[in-house]
């Protein structure tokens, strides 16, 4: 049994070693040339733009329904209006928005990344790219990086007003809300330190989702399987490291 703990730990640690010594040669690679900037654009509008329907859709349900329940919740307790709109816009921005849309990026963007580069593996292509003297990594992971921390913010930024338009929604059209009142509220306690909160670990968020996905696909099985299972590891590796670091940087941001 001692022994069993001992290989699980020892693998454990390994990987760990291997996935940050892939990422800093990842990060490194920003600052040596050439520069590949077509395949920087390329990922920023794969990531960014074709992202912003679905980060749309979760953050303007995600606002509505955490208007309706904080309402259903605090009516037992006669709150007032403004204890809803104040709970609205403080989740959505350090928690649900950063959150939910890492979580929706990593479904879509982590598992094409995983599939693609594990793809690139089976059929040699990352082999030939070493052959024609290029860095496989400078050359698919560093532009991934760039794309994922740059683009993240942004679209938590714009999840952060579609989440709190949809409390504004439910709030005043169906739960009979001042429309201006619910403005005033919003406004009065949102600090820049909760919106900052949630474009840092956007950025984090982008980088987990970066790295886990190029690196689940540099070190796939062969075959259709490899690829398959590339795909899942990087989902749920990334999904837990955002979940983990989600903790830490809030501990870091709002711990007394």
């Amino acid at each position: 049994m001692i022994t069993a703990i001992g290989r699980i730990f020892i693998s454990l640690i390994t990987n760990i070693g291997k996935v940050v010594i892939f990422a800093l040669r990842g990060v490194l690679g920003i600052f040596s040339r050439p520069f590949y900037f077509r395949n920087v654009i390329t990922h920023i509008i794969d990531v960014g733009y074709f992202s912003l329907p679905v980060i749309g859709m979760t953050a303007i349900f995600t606002g509505a329904v955490l208007a309706l329940q904080s309402y259903t919740g605090f009516s037992r307790f006669s709150a007032s209006e403004s204890s809803i709109a104040t709970i609205v816009v403080l989740s959505i921005t350090r928690e649900l928005g950063p959150v939910l849309a890492g979580l929706m990026v990593t479904s879509r963007i982590g598992a094409s990344i995983a599939a693609e580069i594990a793809t690139m593996k089976v059929t040699e292509q990352i082999d030939a790219l070493t052959t024609l003297a290029t860095d496989p990594i400078k050359y698919l992971v560093t532009p991934r990086i760039i794309a994922s921390v740059l683009m993240l913010p942004v679209l938590v930024l714009i999840s952060d007003v579609i989440g709190i338009m949809g409390g504004y929604l439910v709030s005043v059209y169906k739960l009979g809300f001042n429309a201006n009142l619910y403005i005033q509220n919003s406004l009065k306690y949102l600090e820049f330190q909760d919106v900052a909160s949630g474009l840092v670990k956007a950025a984090i968020f982008g980088f987990i989702i970066a790295i886990m996905g190029c690196y689940s696909g540099f070190y796939s099985d062969r075959g259709a399987r490899g690829v398959g299972n590339a795909t899942t590891t990087a989902v749920v590796s990334s999904s837990m490291l955002i979940l983990l670091f989600n903790y830490l940087t809030t501990a870091l941001f709002f711990a007394k």
